[in-house]
């Protein structure tokens, strides 16, 4: 546990505070950024790290999908939380954040008596019997005071290796193949490497983040500026997939993974709760074609749970919507056809 004069030293906090001067979100760096490799402090084991996610959480719902794509399932253990934020300390500040249920508990209310979630689909931890993700954060002495998810822990040293998606997912990648049931399987190819980094360049600030940029901003300006900016970048990427079927080409890659993770999300919760409302992706012949195919990729589907991803966002930030009513939205048909196949056969995923 850590001391009373780190405790001291951390600022709590959560996202919906990371905004500067004029009223723009600007996301705070992670923490923890060690990493798993042969002959480093943690070095690949099968058994010896588990991996914490919110599936509702598009950057920890990657690190869980690349996990289950690579076939770590049995290398690497996985808890996930309650898609609604609680109290973490009530007694001692208003922090809200991850809490972990059992998918037997009752349902609860939000954090100001709200509603009523199920706690299906979660899984409780199983390594440190934690409460709340905040109970990690303090085991492994952190001094950020942003208790995010996904978090890679090491049950032997019993700390956070890294709580960075982008670097997690690397890792995932290539670092535990020798155990993976799929270690051909490579989203981050070396010769699209630059390629990879190009399009993450302006798909991260402007999409990605982007609709965070609009959601949190608490000024007119920020909140256009942002908007502005997220659909030119959707428009961006609905032409380069009329030319080709994945972002770099014919082949699928991890960044084609983290642009899914806001399309997917974008109808039913960013339109309206983010204030995103310029046009549906299912209004972009391309994109949705392409969100469709993505879906239907082993190991991403079942790992879409559209419940987590609404509760979340719609239960989560009484400031946002303080009565945490969720849209009564019948949501598309994901499992349709998708042209792709037809459109661009050579290079396909399966």
């Amino acid at each position: 546990m850590a001391s009373p004069a780190k405790k001291a030293k951390v600022e709590v906090r959560d996202s919906l505070k990371e905004t500067d001067g004029k009223g723009a979100f600007k996301r705070v760096d992670s923490v923890f950024r060690n990493f798993v490799e042969e002959g480093g402090d943690f070095p690949p084991e099968s058994g010896r790290y588990h991996l914490y996610v919110a599936n509702a959480c598009p950057w920890a719902n990657r690190c869980h999908m690349i996990l289950t794509m690579k076939g770590l399932e049995d290398a690497i253990s996985v808890s996930v939380v309650h898609p609604v934020w609680h109290r973490t300390k009530p007694d001692v500040d208003e922090h809200a954040g991850w809490i972990f249920k059992d998918p037997k508990d009752e349902p609860i209310k939000t954090q100001t008596g709200k509603g009523s979630f199920s706690c299906d689909g979660c899984v409780p931890d199983t390594v440190n019997g934690a409460k709340t993700v905040r109970e990690l954060y303090e085991l492994a002495d952190d001094t950020g005071g942003k208790y995010t998810v996904p978090i890679l822990w090491d049950k032997k040293k019993k700390t956070i290796v890294n709580n960075e998606s982008t670097e997690i997912v690397r890792m995932f990648n290539n670092k535990f193949n020798k155990f993976a049931k799929n270690p051909n399987l490579d989203l981050f190819p070396a010769s699209l490497e630059k390629e990879m980094a190009d399009v993450d360049a302006w798909i991260y600030p402007n999409i990605n983040n982007g609709v965070y940029r609009c959601g949190f901003a608490t000024t007119q300006e920020a909140y256009e500026e942002a908007y502005a900016q997220l659909f030119a970048h959707l428009d961006k990427a609905e032409e380069i997939l009329s030319k080709q079927r994945y972002l770099c080409g014919s082949t699928f890659t991890g960044v084609d993974l983290r642009l899914w993770m806001t399309l997917v999300r974008f109808d039913p919760v960013y339109v309206v709760y983010f204030k995103c409302y310029g046009k549906r992706i299912e209004e972009y012949p391309n994109l949705w074609n392409y969100t469709k195919e993505i879906y239907q990729m082993q190991g991403v589907g079942s790992l879409t749970n559209m419940a987590h991803i609404k509760n979340h966002y719609f239960a989560s930030h009484p400031s946002l919507n303080i009565h945490a009513i969720v849209p009564a939205r019948v949501d598309a048909d994901l499992n349709a056809p998708h042209d792709r196949d037809s459109k661009y056969p050579v290079g396909a995923a399966k």
